[in-house]
């Protein structure tokens, strides 16, 4: 027995010296104690199962309740961006285009986004 807890305790030893030392993603815990970070995952889930309303609505609700990361803020500007884009609300679009940029000043579209026929050429337009 007490070489169990022996071989327990090195291990959790190592495990929490690994944790202090390795950065890691949120756990699911951590993220559901963080209400704008939960309604950002939902709003992206819901834009990528094509339910722009509601991700518009949950992308707006994460902004508003707070995102501590600048790239989470930024990841719900563009979001909101292609959702204004993708429905000729071109403004609104160019709007979160440059919400994004001012959230996260190395923001930008990958390739692939930028090349796309609806939201491209908006930020395209809107690059120094």
């Amino acid at each position: 027995m007490r070489i169990t807890h022996t071989v327990f305790g090195i291990a959790l030893s190592f495990s929490l010296i690994g944790c202090a030392l390795t950065p890691s993603a949120p756990s699911a815990i951590e993220i559901a104690e963080r209400p704008g970070e939960k309604a950002l995952l939902a709003g992206i889930r819901a834009y990528e199962d094509a339910q722009y309303t509601d991700a518009e609505r949950l992308l707006n609700q994460a902004l508003q309740i707070g995102l501590a990361s600048a790239k989470d803020r930024a990841a719900a500007h563009k979001h909101l961006a292609f959702i204004f884009c993708a429905t000729r609300r071109t403004p609104a679009c160019e709007a979160a285009f440059k919400a994004a940029k001012q959230a996260d000043s190395t923001f930008a579209l990958s390739k692939s986004e930028a090349g796309h026929p609806l939201w491209g050429p908006v930020y395209e337009r809107l690059q120094p």
